[in-house]
């Protein structure tokens, strides 16, 4: 089974419990951070992404996926940190002043992500690295996709092209592949972390992110296929793997063992979820429990340093998923809570000289000043620091 590097150091790292929560005091705090001070970190940080990771048009808009690369690596990324690279072009096209220098970036990246899908033998899908000619190509995890699909969703919404749109949904029938239907297994359900036959857990992030994808969708276009099926996904995560409120435990194994290590985008993803269905149905059954999972998962989150050791990506989807949210039911704490991350990290682990930030082998964590900076990560910071710049209430 073919997976990023990061990817496979965070698979480890849940089979082992390896990140477990630590006790140290949350940085942040101090005066509120104005939107052109964001905007201008979102700017600089999307500069020294491309001056060190990004390859070039020559090189089809493919990203490295660390820098500097090790002979060993790929000649590119993985599909997931191009995503991310993806996802932060578009946060910045959406910027209210800076937001016109980056439409044709951001056109590009999706140009890119195409040379990542294989269509093949009636199971297509983004594969995990690129498919001949340009690489070996990979699985196609389930997760993966999900993101894939709600990236074109922002870009269709972004730019009303219908090709992002239908694109979208072709990843929502990707993804639909992997819910089980298996009804012997405990708690039977759940969608299948890759495309396998030597899968053998259903997860939280694929669950959830999916019935995300599967909701946006229903907001757009109204299709009760789409709403049938984000209820059942994100029905499933809450009856079989929701801890307590805004805490999703990792994945449920076929023979019915729980990983319970706990992820900021787990929680993200299901108040994402709950949200769109509130706003897309009226239900507001929904919207009761995306404030109690907001709540819930923030009072676990800003305790120590729990937030600040977990990967940068999957905090750029938590904050993402709290501004969706705020616009319906607002509140500052979800905000102040981004902002005392995004400083302490703007601080704490960027390395000046290039611009790059750098984290543990997990993606967070302290500044490691000789570590490869990574495409996934910078992104990650890109789009914290721009959805920041882009609601500064």
């Amino acid at each position: 089974m073919m997976k990023t590097p990061v990817r496979a150091a965070l698979a480890l790292a849940v089979l082992c419990g390896a990140l477990s929560a630590g006790p140290a005091a949350a940085g942040g705090g101090g005066a509120e951070t104005d939107a052109s001070t964001w905007t201008h970190r979102a700017e600089t940080s999307y500069r020294s992404l491309q001056q060190h990771l990004y390859q070039g048009t020559e090189q089809h808009g493919l990203y490295l996926e660390k820098t500097p690369r090790m002979q060993e690596e790929n000649e590119h990324s993985y599909i997931w940190p191009l995503r991310e690279a993806a996802a932060a072009t578009v946060d910045l096209a959406e910027l209210p002043e800076a937001g016109a220098h980056y439409k044709q970036d951001a056109a590009e990246r999706f140009s890119t992500l195409r040379l990542y899908f294989n269509p093949r033998d009636g199971r297509p899908g983004y594969d995990s690295y690129l498919p001949a000619p340009l690489g070996q190509g990979g699985d196609v995890f389930y997760d993966d996709n999900a993101v894939v699909g709600l990236t074109f969703l922002d870009q269709y919404r972004s730019t009303g092209d219908e090709l992002h749109l239908r694109r979208a949904a072709e990843t929502f029938d990707v993804v639909g592949r992997g819910w089980d239907d298996d009804p012997a297994k405990p708690c039977p359900g759940g969608m299948h972390w890759v495309d396998s036959p030597d899968n053998y857990m259903r997860a939280a992030n694929v669950t959830g992110l999916s019935a995300q994808l599967a909701a946006e969708l229903y907001a757009i276009e109204g299709d009760e296929r789409y709403l049938a099926s984000a209820e059942k996904w994100y029905e499933w995560n809450w009856s079989c793997l929701r801890r307590s409120p805004g805490l999703y435990d990792n994945s449920r194994d076929d023979d019915g063992t729980v990983n319970e290590t706990l992820w900021t985008y787990n929680s993200g993803a299901m108040i994402g979820t709950a949200t769109t269905l509130y706003s897309a149905t009226g239900d507001r059954t929904y919207l009761d429990r995306a404030v109690e999972d907001a709540a819930g998962s923030l009072a676990y989150w800003k305790q120590g340093e729990r937030l600040h050791d977990q990967p940068a990506i999957f905090n750029a989807f938590y904050f993402d998923n709290l501004r969706i949210l705020d616009e319906v039911r607002p509140d500052p704490d979800y905000r102040t809570t981004a902002a005392a991350y995004a400083e302490r990290t703007w601080k704490e682990n960027r390395t000046p000289a290039d611009g790059l930030f750098r984290f543990q082998p997990s993606g967070g964590g302290d500044h490691a000043p000789e570590a490869q900076a990574e495409t996934l990560h910078q992104s990650a910071m890109i789009q914290i620091f721009a959805g920041l710049a882009a609601d500064p209430s």
